[in-house]
């Protein structure tokens, strides 16, 4: 069962472990998964470890009893689609919110919308109590996950079997002016790389033949264990098997203090030359406002140390356009930078103040809305 104490603002939650029997028969639960691959896995998770607990994956939310939307809220534009979405669930239907939306967002998740339970992100395992009561008639709020975070080994319902979502770290190290997840995921916590390997040996054993390394930035990986990535990269390239990895997303500034062991991990054969590498901004004083700890010439360094050594090299970053305080001058000196890396992806963005950022205060600042627009097109 699940206790749960109120104490101001903060929720406590203890757990045990439930059986086959503790579900209650003959339930069905649909999930709808928002956002980027941490919450991937984290809905997989969740999706295994109910069908484990006894109940019956629905196909579509017409056939659900329950519903559990796994949410996100890195965008104003993502929060109001997803609480859109929570807004036309079908009244006869119990309602779950997951993820990093209620952690962002709680005061409007309750006033716009009705739930039954929610919890943040990477509950794992627990969320079946959670589920257990939500159908039994209770209404259950629990915003702080009563694990650091879930075991490797969890049971998962993934989506395409010949991939594995394999999340690294939870949390980063980071302070980004603009930045609400870490008011969602935390602070840095990191898998060993014993059992992230375990875990990529189990999957590879049962039919997995990619993975994909991910978390809110994977260059802050192991910094709280005293190890980092390219430590973990090589010792999954040195696991046995012919398979494939994909690395998410690195902040420069940590993949700068490394670059020489990361290029020597990615010359595995396992590790796809792919390079996601956000720079956010070309202007270093827009850069400095954002708190990101790196200049536009040091993420041209790193971009031509990788080019230098693997000529295929896809690299994937992402410009914001519109921060605060930005200039012309600035918009300018962004679009020089593109120019001469010319990356294989850019995702461009509008920016978005997001609740409880510094960002969010800077409002004196903002750049005019149709000015954004045009720097966008």
């Amino acid at each position: 069962m699940l206790i749960i104490a109120r104490q101001g603002l903060r929720f406590y939650a203890k757990t045990k472990q439930l059986t086959l029997t503790d579900a209650p028969m003959d339930k069905t639960f649909f999930i709808k998964n928002y956002g980027c691959s941490s919450n991937t896995a984290d809905t997989e998770v969740m999706a295994g470890c109910l069908a484990n607990a006894g109940y019956h994956l629905a196909e579509n939310e017409a056939q659900a009893d329950l519903l559990i939307y796994n949410t996100c809220a890195v965008k104003g534009p993502t929060e109001n689609r997803v609480l859109n979405n929570i807004k036309m669930a079908p009244t006869d239907k119990k309602v779950i919110v997951a993820g990093c939306l209620p952690k962002i967002s709680y005061e409007r998740l309750c006033r716009e919308t009705h739930f039954d339970g929610v919890v943040g992100p990477a509950w794992g395992s627990d969320i079946v109590a959670v589920a257990t009561r939500v159908l039994a008639g209770e209404r259950v709020i629990a915003l702080d996950s009563p694990k650091e975070m879930p075991a490797l080994s969890l049971p998962r319902k993934t989506s395409n079997p010949a991939v594995s979502v394999v999340p690294i770290n939870f949390g980063c190290l980071g302070s980004c002016a603009y930045c609400c997840v870490v008011f969602a995921r935390g602070k840095l916590r990191s898998y060993k790389i014993n059992d992230i390997v375990e875990r990529i040996q189990a999957d590879y054993a049962a039919g997995t033949r990619e993975f994909w390394l991910t978390s809110q930035d994977t260059a802050s990986y192991g910094r709280d264990l005293h190890t980092n990535l390219a430590e973990l990269l090589l010792a999954v390239g040195a696991a046995k098997g012919d398979f494939r990895v994909r690395v998410g997303m690195m902040t420069p500034n940590l993949v700068f203090d490394m670059s020489e062991k990361l290029l020597c991990a990615y010359g595995s054969s396992k590790v796809f030359k792919f390079l996601h590498l956000p720079v956010q901004s070309g202007d270093d004083a827009v850069l400095k406002g954002m708190h990101r700890s790196y200049t536009a010439t040091q993420f041209k360094e790193i971009v031509e140390a990788f080019r230098a050594e693997f000529p295929d090299l896809t690299l994937a970053t992402d410009v914001i356009v519109g921060y605060p305080g930005e200039t012309e001058e600035a918009f300018q000196n962004t679009l020089r930078l593109l120019e001469e890396v010319k990356p294989d992806v850019t995702n461009v963005s509008k920016f978005f103040a997001r609740p409880k950022t510094a960002a969010w205060e800077m409002k004196d600042e903002l750049v005019d809305k149709e000015e954004t627009k045009r720097s966008c097109r």
